[in-house]
């Protein structure tokens, strides 16, 4: 059974890298002995979908390509699936370990080890133990939100997405039709960053926000995609990290140590009540309705419109 699925993945493989032209599931069945003996259309689909995510969990980038008559087809560009020699020094190899010890759930654990195991295969001096420079460490990054792993591999191979978004200051989720750029973590919480179709213009959202399943859709990308600095800049900024003014609040006494961290002053009011000067960005009036009670919004007076605003519409739920 491991010889032949291994035979049928590599017979897939040199299909779609082979051809010019996207290749339509009908034409693969045609083409792959294996497929043409599936019983059915639906064990056909359930093979070709788990061939297919094999040969992208091995690393091959196959492009879905929808033609001039809404029917798509798949190809493996050679350009985008060659690689140039892999040379690491031993502070780099150290680095790659340090970033494979952060993903602790099971799926992210298990390409994180596969990846180095890749590097070794590649020629990653045996002598050289990527984790052993860092053993001290122990860096971990959250990821707790159902819709990372869909995302991130939509990000990966470029595929356009759809899901159901509610914003903070909305009672119900609204469908979002999204072009996927990149993932970033800030503050604890995971942010999609990419350009909405619905909308015409790039947009971030918090995963933390996303309801139900996130659909994938075989069509490609309308914009460019942005250089990863410029991906960073923006989420940095819809997230709030880049302030130009400053808010006041107050702040009860004991809570909202996130808050506390930003302040740029804190002063004692008495009666169990701080008054705090934070850096005043976008998404700040979203962050301060999730301390609820804790939080009272002195000044600017559009931020504290904003704050009860939210709150209003979380109260009519």
């Amino acid at each position: 059974m491991a010889i032949a699925k291994a035979e049928r993945l590599m017979n897939l493989a040199l299909c779609l890298l082979g051809t010019r032209r996207p290749l339509t599931k009908r034409e693969l069945r045609e083409s792959i002995e294996a497929y043409l003996e599936a019983g059915s259309d639906d064990s056909f689909n359930r093979m070709f979908e788990r061939d297919k995510d094999d040969l992208r969990e091995l690393g091959l980038v196959i492009e879905t390509v929808e033609n001039l008559d809404g029917e798509v087809g798949y190809l493996a560009r050679r350009d985008s699936n060659r690689l140039p020699p892999i040379t690491l020094d031993a502070e780099e190899a150290a680095a790659l370990g340090l970033a494979a010890k952060v993903w602790q759930q099971a799926r992210l654990a298990g390409a994180a080890s596969g990846a180095l195991q890749k590097l070794r295969a590649a020629g990653l001096p045996e002598d050289v133990d990527p984790y052993e420079a860092h053993s001290a460490l122990e860096p971990r990054i959250p990821v707790h939100e159902a819709a990372f792993e869909p995302l991130m591999l939509a990000c990966r191979d470029r595929r356009p997405v759809v899901f159901d978004y509610r914003k903070a200051n909305a009672a119900h989720p609204e469908p979002r039709h999204v072009e996927p750029w990149a993932l970033e973590c800030w503050r604890g919480h995971w942010y999609l960053a990419g350009f909405d179709r619905d909308r015409g213009a790039e947009r971030v959202f918090r995963l933390s926000r996303i309801t139900g399943r996130v659909r994938s859709r075989g069509t490609n990308f309308t914009v460019p995609v942005p250089d990863v600095v410029t991906v960073r800049e923006t989420v940095a900024s819809w997230a709030g990290e880049n302030a130009e003014r400053s808010a006041l609040i107050r702040l009860r006494t004991g809570a909202g140590y996130p808050l506390r961290a930003r302040a740029t002053s804190v002063r004692e009011l008495g009666d169990g009540w701080d008054e705090l000067e934070i850096p005043y960005g976008h998404g700040l009036d979203a962050w301060l309705v999730e301390f609820g009670p804790d939080v009272v919004v002195l000044e600017p007076a559009e931020l504290r419109a904003d704050v009860v605003d939210r709150l209003r519409a979380v109260a009519k739920g």
